[in-house]
């Protein structure tokens, strides 16, 4: 069968499943037009996915800086790593605050931006002082894993050269995305520098993850604390959290640092 006659049966077949189509009672009809209508929907939804894939962030750059933060999220007050914990403020101060935190929630981003001011002024003006328990918490929620442990490290690790309150704050004004990947070590290492850390075991101290089991163990220790836990569920109410004087902050209370300050 030559060419030409492949083509004209091509476009009668064609033209009878048209006229099929046409003829064919209401509930082939419904059938047809609800096929195509799921085809229109599917073909809509893959353009979209991949047209948002590629918008998408791709996460940090390998090699790249984390841009610092604002100064006016630096506290400018002594901090010294206290076991897995990063004590900021004088030991004159008359409040002690508990902050639990990690460096890929998404709420604790928010949290610093929304109190990172008035908790500045109210360390640097001596009357409060903030224990940060940076926690190992959302590994999982990384790619690859365990961005929420090499940060943490790193942050105490930066707290050995007495550098933690820039460092903390560089990595809150920057966050990864939940889901994609965090900062590499090196990239940690690399802010380490960028904020005055000159220590020679500050290398080493990241790569190797120096605090991990500490830091496990302080995971270990805020899940099962009493003191955190919901009162509907019973379990740790995540992150960000606040303790002081042995209570719960309640943090939908926008009030709540001058009300312990009072």
């Amino acid at each position: 069968m030559g060419g030409a006659e492949r083509s004209a049966r091509k476009k009668k077949q064609a033209a009878r499943a048209v006229a099929q189509a046409r003829t064919s009672g209401g509930s082939e009809r419904t059938k047809i037009i609800a096929g195509v209508a799921v085809v229109a929907v599917l073909a809509i939804a893959v353009i979209g996915y991949v047209v948002f894939q590629s918008m998408k962030p791709s996460g940090p750059t390998p090699g790249a800086a984390i841009p610092q933060a604002p100064a006016d999220h630096v506290i400018s007050a002594p901090a010294v790593r206290d076991g897995s914990t990063v004590v900021v403020g004088k030991d004159t101060a008359t409040v002690t605050v508990d902050v639990y935190e990690d460096f890929l929630c998404p709420i604790c981003g928010t949290f610093e931006k929304t109190y990172g001011t008035s908790i500045k002024q109210a360390v640097e003006d001596g009357k409060v002082k903030v224990r940060y328990n940076i926690l190992p918490m959302l590994n999982r929620l990384s790619k690859p894993e365990g961005y929420s442990t090499d940060s943490a490290n790193a942050a105490l690790c930066v707290a050995d050269d007495g550098k933690f309150n820039a460092f903390h704050a560089a990595l809150f004004n920057t966050q990864p995305e939940e889901g994609e990947a965090g900062y590499t070590k090196d990239q940690l290492i690399k802010l380490g520098k960028e904020v005055g850390v000159t220590s020679a075991s500050f290398e080493s101290c990241v790569q190797n993850n120096t605090y991990k089991t500490q830091l496990d163990e302080l995971m270990s220790k805020t899940s099962n604390d009493p003191v955190l836990r919901d009162a509907e569920t019973g379990r740790f109410r995540g992150t960000p959290s606040v303790a002081s004087g042995g209570k719960l902050v309640d943090l939908d209370n926008k009030n709540w640092l001058s009300d312990l300050t009072k």
